[in-house]
C-alpha cells in the first residue's frame, strides 16, 4: 500500500513539474452501433438534441480536443450511409474511417481500434450515446493517461450504495467514499489496450467496459478521473430530456 501511494505521489509530481502534459498521438474509438433497444424505436444516434444530432455532438468533441489526432467510428452497417452524410455535413476532418460493428460492444471496439494508425500511441475510446461530453472532458482524461498509461472519466457516487448477493436483502453498505461510476472516454496506451483485448478474444472474458479488459491482466493503475454528472449516456427517452436540460443550463452558465 505504501508503494502504491509513494507512486501515485511520484507521478502527481512530476506532473505539476510537467504543467500540461505535452500531446502524444491519440486515436479516439467511438462505439455508436447499439441496437437502442431501450429507446422505443429512436436511433438514439441521429435523434436531434437542438437541433443537432446526438452522435455529431459526440464527434465534435473529439473534433475539437487538441489530443486527438484522428478518429474512427463503428456502427451498424445499415447507418453507415447516414454516418458518412452527418460527417460531411459536420465537416469533420478527423474522421479517418467508418466501420461495421460486430456481434457486441467488444468486438465492435476492436474493429474499431484495428483501424488506427500504426503511430497512435494512445487510444480513446468512447461511447457516442454519451454525447454530452467535452473537449475539455477528452483533454483531462488523456493527460491523466499519458502518465499513467490508463484513465477513464468517471464521477463520485453521492448516494448511499448497498450490496446485495440474492433475494434482495442488504448484505453491506459500501464506503461511497471509494465508490465511484465509471464514464467514456477510456483512455489507454495503445500497446496495452491491444494486449488486454486481445487476451480477452482468446480467453473469451466478456468485461462490462474498457477497463474491465484491461484490469483482467492484472493492470490495476487505471486512473480515475472526476468529470462530473453531466457526461451522462442516452439509454431510455427520458434521458434526451436530462439531455436538454443539462444544455439548457450550460448555456445560462456561459450568459
Amino acid at each position: 500500500m505504501k508503494g502504491k501511494r509513494f507512486a501515485e505521489k511520484t507521478a502527481d509530481i512530476l506532473r505539476a513539474f510537467a504543467g500540461k502534459e505535452k500531446h502524444k498521438p491519440t486515436a479516439a474509438v467511438i462505439a455508436a452501433g447499439g441496437d437502442s433497444s431501450r429507446m422505443q424505436g429512436i436511433n438514439k444516434q441521429f435523434v436531434e438534441i437542438d437541433g443537432v444530432p446526438t452522435l455529431a455532438r459526440s464527434i465534435q468533441a473529439f473534433e475539437d480536443a487538441e489530443c486527438i489526432k484522428e478518429i474512427v467510428v463503428v456502427t451498424r452497417k445499415d447507418d453507415i450511409p447516414a454516418l458518412i452524410g452527418l460527417c460531411e455535413k459536420y465537416k469533420f476532418k478527423k474522421v479517418i474511417a467508418v466501420v461495421p460493428g460486430g456481434a457486441s460492444r467488444q468486438e465492435s471496439v476492436w474493429l474499431g481500434f484495428s483501424e488506427i494508425s500504426d503511430s497512435s500511441e494512445f487510444v480513446a475510446i468512447h461511447d457516442g450515446a454519451r454525447c454530452l461530453v467535452t473537449s475539455d472532458m477528452i483533454e483531462r482524461v488523456c493527460r491523466e493517461a499519458y502518465i499513467y498509461r490508463a484513465a477513464t472519466a468517471a464521477n463520485r457516487v453521492s448516494d448511499t450504495v448497498k450490496r446485495t448477493e440474492k433475494g434482495g436483502f442488504v448484505e453491506e453498505t459500501l464506503d461511497r467514499n471509494h465508490v465511484w461510476v465509471a464514464q467514456t472516454p477510456q483512455v489507454f496506451d495503445s500497446n496495452l489496450y491491444r494486449a488486454a483485448a486481445y487476451t480477452a478474444k482468446e480467453s473469451g472474458f466478456n468485461g462490462t467496459d474498457d477497463c474491465s479488459l484491461v484490469e483482467n491482466i492484472d493492470f490495476k493503475a487505471i486512473r480515475l478521473v472526476e468529470c462530473g454528472r453531466e457526461n451522462i449516456k442516452l439509454t431510455t427517452p427520458d434521458d434526451l430530456a436530462f439531455a436538454k436540460a443539462i444544455l439548457s443550463a450550460r448555456k445560462d452558465r456561459q450568459s
